[in-house]
């Protein structure tokens, strides 16, 4: 029993057994009889403490009496009953790298393979054993048995007992010789042989027997696993994984960009399966950066402690004067009784909105690619000590050659007229430039049901035109979208600077959307769709004639994105956030697709949004998004993308929904070149595939990661909200920070409550009230943000009494759009500069990154007049977890993580930080403590969260972060879909 060989070794009776067989071992001739009997009584003891057993095995390494261990398996080759304990002593022994090593030079190989047969109903415990020992085999060993070609002959010892275990009675004989070639295939030389082995068919085809079988999942599964890890490495179909969009940066406009060629140099070689297991596991993890959390926390005192420095001339500060109106405003020349007469429109046109002084924008330095936008369009004054430049869109320098059409010219026209005048607009729809993108080329349907008896003016491309028919459409469905005029957001559309210069709308974000009249649950996991998915792609491989490989849409060649082939998809992605580079026709109902890089960048792929035409209806069509990047998705938990249906819209119903079925996400063969995995080599792209069945036939339909919330989306609705405030109660005040990289403005907001009256006692409870400092959609693709910040702004502007005593109580400072340029170019995580932005608060540039830097001293002004703000909160998007939860910064807190011993009497903290998160626990469904931290990483020391906190001083400095896909705790919480 276990308790009585747990005393004997406690007793030392090891060393006894160990001289005992010694002994027996140098007997001339050897006592076989005695040796059988101790190494039976090992094998027993070894099964119950593999401790006492790897320090026997030491012994007998340092006796060198495994020599004889080989005499005594190779006398006993018939003889299975002393050959499975045998076996157990190779599977310890190959389990060291040292004696595995020696035991496979001296042929222990041979022998295994001796003992190993064709399948047989007798002496399967052998049979077990063996492979139990091959499972053991260091990296030398498996190197070693595909030279000597024993990986074939696994394969058809594989083949073998497949086909005759009909009764499925040795699925762990069949999974343990599969196991045995997973091992194997770790290593490069393994895979080049398991291909040229014909083993992927081999597999393929045996899978393609068990998937009728549930009781046959682990097979199935090992198998699948072997498949993906050999199939053959791939390039990503693309001439080069840098973006499609380039942008000349300010002191090096002549620069070309560095081009890695196709996909940069691959070093092939053993070190592979390192990064193939490395992924595996991270695979397995949820939440991959947990996993380094205690390794990446500051432990040092003097970094933690809150510095105040600054990191620019202190007289540089008195520009952001102009900021802080609300710290000097004169209430004199208000009326307040002449207020009540006015329209809406008088009292926000003589609210003062705009600052008097300017401050400059990134494209102050002078180079031939900048372009100052008017001032009555930013807000901002102009710059007396600057001209205005001018120069054609040409100018935008892009990887690719555009086409542009007969009204090119007039289009260079209006921008230079509505550069002039944003407001002077009577009827945005009449004078709309862009094209709406989403109406068809057959629009029979479209007319039929809104004007039968007005013949629209369709474009070669097949999009409408007239602005006729865009004011009748508005005027039928005037109203229906609350906080969102079309009219408005056309008209800043069109001052929007892109690179590819976007001269159409996409159609959700002109027309709006309604969220769904009900919460939908999250999908649940079909059993099984990973793994048939991949069995897909190999059949791809296996099956090349089914594959049509067309190119049906291409950035980089335009040739490629023109009228599609009959029964196929169109496809379309050059509107505000779009982001689809490339859609390649697999077979008739399935594509692949390609994301665009961020611009000046090689990675960062994750957010897409584009649009889609031409189909069928309730027919599913699968599609392969091959360029993902992260190690897991909220798309393996429930979460599905967004679609938006133009006929849906038009019949009464424009909203978003959440759409697609088989969805999974999983590591494909492409290769990330070193360039774009980040400088390291052997990683992997994944694939996040879906399949959807579309509502209508020749429908215009659009897809995306999430709901999208464009710039001009922002802007627009910052219109309505100015528009519709009471200000009597609120004070509203929209001011440019400054201009983009790419020359968008950067709103920068003020709200709070108005004073009681004029005297001086609320003028200066007016001028004392704390400030609050909100910021939000610094990385562009995390479009969540946005719409949590367009309910702040609608909430803090009501007249809810909450919201009321808020703007009684503070002043919010906000910046609604951190990073516009990346939003409207479709970028995921960075800037036009390519850089991640919320990795630039320790030392922003003014030129590359503006509104970083902006925003850092306009916080730097208010800690400089004694007004630090009381709350810092940036809000993000969160692509693992769910809920809605709060990182923050405490220095004990890190310490105590890290494990360091704490002096309190040194190390002194206000706990205040933790006062926001535990009321929003209270009163915010969403919120969950328990997923806040408030630990400080090394890699998160040039965060918006940790400088704000230690520069600005503020204790309340905070990051939020709101899931894409549901919630599971409280109110919001919700269930899992029939399947």
């Amino acid at each position: 029993t276990g308790r009585r060989i747990h005393y004997v070794v406690s007793k030392g009776f090891f060393f006894f057994f160990f001289f005992a067989l010694a002994t027996a071992a140098r007997t001339e001739p050897p006592d076989l009889f005695f040796f059988f009997f101790f190494l039976r009584l090992l094998a027993r003891v070894g099964q119950r403490g593999t401790a006492f057993f790897f320090f026997f095995f030491f012994w007998v390494q340092k006796a060198e009496a495994t020599d004889f261990f080989f005499f005594f398996f190779f006398r006993h080759l018939g003889h299975h009953l002393h050959l499975t304990h045998c076996l157990f002593f190779f599977f310890f022994f190959f389990s060291n790298v040292t004696t595995g090593t020696m035991l496979g030079i001296n042929g222990a190989m041979e022998l295994l393979f001796k003992v190993i047969t064709p399948y047989s109903k007798r002496h399967v415990r052998t049979v077990r054993s063996l492979i139990q020992a091959f499972l053991s085999f260091s990296e030398s060993n498996s190197r070693r048995a595909v030279n000597r070609g024993y990986l074939g002959e696994l394969l058809r010892l594989y083949q073998d007992w497949h086909r005759n275990d009909v009764s499925n009675n040795y699925i762990y004989i069949r999974r343990g010789l599969l196991l045995c070639l997973k091992y194997i295939t770790n290593i490069q030389l393994g895979r080049e042989t398991f291909l040229g082995s014909r083993g992927m068919e081999i597999l393929f085809t045996s899978v393609q027997d068990c998937l009728s079988c549930k009781n046959l999942d682990p097979i199935i599964n090992t198998a699948t696993h072997i498949l993906r890890k050999c199939y053959p490495k791939e390039h990503l179909p693309v001439v080069t994984v840098r973006s499609s969009y380039s942008f000349p940066l300010p002191g090096n406009a002549n620069a070309e960009p560095p081009c890695e060629g196709s996909e940069g140099k691959w070093i092939k070689g053993d070190s592979e399966s390192e990064g193939e297991e490395e992924d595996e596991k991270d695979w397995d993890n949820e939440d991959v950066e947990s996993k380094e959390e205690d390794c990446d926390l500051e432990t040092d005192v003097n970094k933690l402690r809150s510095r105040p420095v600054l990191d620019r001339p202190e007289q540089e500060l008195e520009k952001y004067e102009a900021l802080c109106a609300e710290l000097f405003q004169n209430f004199q020349e208000l009326e307040f009784e002449c207020e009540e007469k006015k329209s809406l429109e008088d009292r926000t046109e003589s609210f003062p909105s705009a600052p008097s002084h300017f401050i400059p924008s990134a494209t102050s330095v002078k180079h031939p690619n900048c372009r100052w936008r008017n001032p009555s369009v930013t807000g901002m004054g102009p710059d007396p000590g600057e001209q205005d430049f001018k120069v054609p869109l040409q100018s935008w320098r892009k990887k690719e050659e555009f086409i542009w059409d007969k009204n090119d010219e007039n289009r260079d026209i209006a921008e230079e007229a509505q550069d002039k005048d944003f407001c002077e607009e009577e009827d945005p729809a009449r004078s709309l430039v862009f094209a709406l993108c989403p109406l068809l080329k057959d629009a029979a349907w479209y007319k039929k049901m809104f004007y039968p008896h007005c013949e629209a003016s369709i474009s070669p491309e097949g999009r409408l035109e007239s602005s006729d028919i865009v004011r009748n459409l508005l005027e039928k469905h005037q109203g229906v979208i609350p906080f969102h005029s079309p009219c408005f957001y056309a008209a800043r559309a069109k001052c929007v600077k892109s690179i590819p210069g976007y001269r159409e709308l996409a159609f959700p974000d002109f027309w709006g959307h309604q969220p769904p009249p009900y919460s939908k649950p999250v999908l649940e996991r079909k059993h099984g769709v990973q793994r048939d998915k991949v069995l897909d792609d190999v059949r791809r491989l296996m099956q090349p004639g089914d594959v049509i490989g067309r190119t049906v849409f291409d950035l980089d060649d335009p040739s490629l994105s023109g009228p599609a082939a009959p029964g196929c998809l169109t496809f379309f992605s050059k509107f505000e956030s779009g982001n689809l580079r490339k859609a390649i026709q697999v077979r008739e109902f399935e594509y692949d697709l390609i994301m665009n890089a961020d611009v000046n960048s090689n990675q960062h792929h994750q957010w897409f949004y584009f649009e889609v035409r031409d189909m069928r209806s309730a027919l599913p069509y699968r599609f392969n998004i091959i360029n993902c990047e992260k190690f897991n998705s909220q798309f393996n938990y429930g979460m599905q993308l967004v679609m938006y249906s133009v006929r849906e819209a038009l019949q009464g119903r424009p909203r978003w929904i959440r759409a697609g079925q088989e969805i999974c996400y999983y590591k494909n063969h492409y290769r990330r070149s070193a360039a774009a995995g980040g400088g390291v080599r052997g990683r992997f792209y994944y694939t996040l595939t879906f399949s959807i069945k579309f509502p209508h036939k020749d429908d215009v339909c659009y897809l995306a990661y999430h709901y999208p919330y464009t710039y001009s989306t922002m802007m627009s609705h910052l219109d309505i909200l100015e528009q519709n405030r009471n200000p009597k109660k609120v004070y509203w005040r929209q001011q440019t920070l400054c201009q983009t990289l790419g020359g968008n403005p950067c709103p920068l907001l003020t709200i709070t409550a108005m004073p009681e009256s004029k005297n001086r006692d609320d003028l200066e409870q007016f001028c004392n009230r704390p400030y609050i400092f909100l910021t939000a959609r610094v990385h562009p693709g995390e479009s969540n943000a946005s719409w949590v910040m367009k309910g702040t702004l609608e909430f803090l502007v009501s007249s809810d009494p909450i919201a009321e005593l808020l703007r009684k109580c503070f002043i919010f400072k906000i910046v609604p759009m951190l990073n516009p340029d990346g939003v409207i170019n479709g970028n995921l995580r960075c800037s036009l500069s390519g850089d991640d932005l919320n990795r630039q608060w320790l030392a922003p540039s003014s030129q590359l990154h503006p509104t970083i830097y902006h925003a850092k001293g306009l916080l730097y002004y208010l800690r400089s007049v004694g007004r630090a703000p009381l709350v810092f909160c940036d809000y993000h998007g969160h692509s693992q977890k769910k809920n809605v939860f709060l990182y923050g910064c405490s220095i004990k807190e890190t310490l105590w993580q890290a494990g360091c011993v704490v002096d309190t009497a040194v190390v002194t903290e206000d706990v205040g930080y933790r006062t926001l998160p535990k009321i929003l626990d209270k009163v915010a469904p969403a919120f969950v403590m328990n997923s806040c931290s408030f630990l400080v990483e090394k890699s998160r020391a040039s965060t918006a969260r940790v400088v704000v906190w230690k520069e600005i001083g503020v204790l309340r400095s905070y990051t939020m972060e709101s899931t894409y896909c549901s919630c599971s705790h409280g109110l919001y919480r919700v269930s899992k879909s029939v399947r």
